[in-house]
């Protein structure tokens, strides 16, 4: 968002439809400076939680303002398919938006609908905000509608029945699978290596390739995510920055506490 011709050219429709697979991972620390510097690290997209990290409006505006200083594009996925939580994201700049559990293509058709001015939908209207340049963008009313792009994601087995009714609803843009709640709803919670849980993953990636719709996925480890991409998943997300910080301070202490007993050892008289 640095200059008003690029506000309504939304980034990651343009990462997807570029050769490769864009590469994301989660923000999940809620601190600003640390989605810059994901930002910095070299992914594409950065994906701001805002469905299990108790982050509000003003942090999620200085977020997104972090991540546009960087060349990753940011996505926000919304703690639930509500139209005043949508219409709040829209305003503040957030073009790409997930929305979790959604299981039906009803449910969908109303995600999209959150997401649009009318006559498309029923978003609620202001000319002055972030994602208008704050006014600047003279055409903002009439364009904004084909500059967001909506993400479905899919968690229970429920939504993968649905998938192709899903993905046929006009609006959306692609889908997402999540393997953690899907892996909880199959019965094998946290284990998404399961067997059972493996033959949907990969299921989805056929038929989401089938249907014509980009799907992506998110692994916790760069292994898994290349399992993905074999399986022809069109972006993918590796862990979070949480995730990367606790399992590298984990290894650090791991490495140097056995020698902090021996130095101790060592200088006892």
């Amino acid at each position: 968002m640095t200059a008003t011709s690029d506000l309504l050219v939304n980034p990651f429709r343009q990462r997807l439809a570029a050769p490769g697979i864009p590469l994301g991972t989660w923000l999940m620390s809620g601190a600003t400076s640390t989605a810059e510097a994901m930002g910095r690290a070299g992914f594409d997209w950065l994906l701001l939680d805002l469905e299990h990290v108790p982050v509000d409006d003003a942090i999620a505006l200085y977020t997104l303002q972090a991540i546009a200083g960087t060349p990753a594009c940011p996505v926000v996925r919304l703690p639930a398919n509500d139209a005043v939580r949508v219409k709040r994201a829209l305003d503040m700049g957030a073009g790409t938006l997930m929305f979790p559990f959604i299981d039906t293509p009803e449910q969908a058709a109303l995600a999209v609908a959150h997401s649009k001015y009318p006559p498309q939908g029923i978003r609620g209207f202001a000319a002055v905000h972030r994602a208008s340049g704050y006014g600047t963008a003279a055409d903002y009313g009439a364009r904004a509608n084909d500059s967001v792009f909506t993400i479905i994601q899919l968690e229970t087995r429920k939504a993968v029945d649905n998938l192709e009714a899903i993905a046929a609803v006009p609006g959306v843009d692609a889908l997402f699978l999540g393997p953690g709640d899907l892996s909880a709803s199959m019965g094998h919670i946290g284990n998404i290596a399961h067997p059972e849980v493996v033959a949907v993953i990969e299921d989805v990636a056929r038929r989401s390739q089938a249907a014509g719709i980009p799907c992506g996925i998110v692994g916790p480890t760069p292994e898994s995510v290349s399992q993905f991409l074999a399986l022809g998943y069109r972006f993918v997300a590796v862990a979070s920055d949480m995730g990367m910080m606790m399992r590298q301070a984990t290894a650090f202490v791991k490495a140097i506490r056995p020698n902090l007993a021996q130095s101790f050892n060592s200088t006892v008289y």
